[in-house]
């Protein structure tokens, strides 16, 4: 018989690509992490990962039992969920400047392992984003932070921002910058401005879009130079920040806000972060 949470453990490690995340997922340790897996890899006499010290590759066997496993996982859960309480739901908020094209990743690591939990993802700016959890209507919030005004938050990790543009894209000599920029009241349009202004480069105002994914959509068209944040731009944008002599930008730390209670929906939540952290 297989165990379920040896399965599971196998599943995340696949998916994060690493034990240390799967542990954190799993809100356990390394050390029992891998121990499941040594259990699985024995009940089933086949290695099915290779580790090394930057890597966690599926061998050919691993690759082999990735889909029943989703299927096994998913069958028990629906069994044990046929006499349990209603679905549970979470409200998370992201800020539409880390929204891009992972998105469909971010949310596959839920619906792959049917945990009775409703989703609601709401994106949009810092502050609407904040005003909408101090309400109540949302249970967490994965913002930039640009300041220290708030003190209830958790660090993920550190972003990286650049300046992109659509492989073709030529800037003319003596021509004023083109942007595709966020309105205002906006961190990143502010970031984007005071780097520029403290070079006296000259700029125009090319493109206005809400969120990453707008400014992005027009850089890609070679309308214009986009500051994304790495985690959001499209694989074929380049970086062109040397290219054109642009400045450097300064690294924001990636916050999360929670109130989220619950073992399902924290399970949930633990993955989720877990997945975000690696795109």
């Amino acid at each position: 018989m297989l165990d379920p949470e040896a399965v599971e453990a196998f599943l995340l490690i696949a998916e994060l690509q690493s034990f240390t995340r799967a542990a954190g997922a799993l809100n356990t340790t390394q050390a029992a992490i891998s121990l499941r897996l040594r259990r699985l890899e024995e009940v089933l006499g086949q290695r099915l990962l290779e580790r090394t010290p930057r890597h966690v590759r599926l061998t050919a066997a691993g690759a082999q039992f990735l889909e029943p496993a989703r299927e096994f996982l998913a069958a028990g859960r629906r069994a044990a969920e046929i006499f349990t309480e209603a679905p549970a739901r979470l409200s998370i908020g992201i800020t539409h400047h880390l929204i891009g094209p992972n998105l469909s990743k971010l949310l596959q690591i839920v619906s792959e392992r049917e945990t009775g939990v409703t989703l609601q993802l709401r994106t949009a700016g810092t502050r609407d984003l904040l005003a909408l959890y101090d309400a109540g209507d949302l249970d967490a919030v994965i913002i930039l932070r640009h300041d220290e005004s708030r003190r209830d938050c958790e660090v993920l990790m550190i972003e990286n921002f650049g300046w992109f543009a659509a492989q073709d894209f030529a800037l003319l000599n003596g021509m004023p910058l083109p942007l595709a920029i966020q309105p205002a009241p906006c961190n990143l349009r502010a970031m984007a401005l005071k780097a520029l202004g403290s070079h006296d480069i000259s700029w125009r105002e090319a493109f206005v879009g809400t969120g990453a994914i707008s400014v992005a959509a027009a850089a890609e068209a070679g309308l214009a130079v986009a500051l994304l944040a790495h985690k959001a731009a499209p694989p074929h944008l380049l970086e062109v920040g040397e290219k054109l002599n642009l400045p450097s930008l300064p690294k924001r730390d990636i916050v999360i806000i929670s109130n989220v209670t619950g073992k399902r929906a924290t399970s949930v939540l633990r993955r989720l972060v877990s997945k975000f952290q690696t795109l």
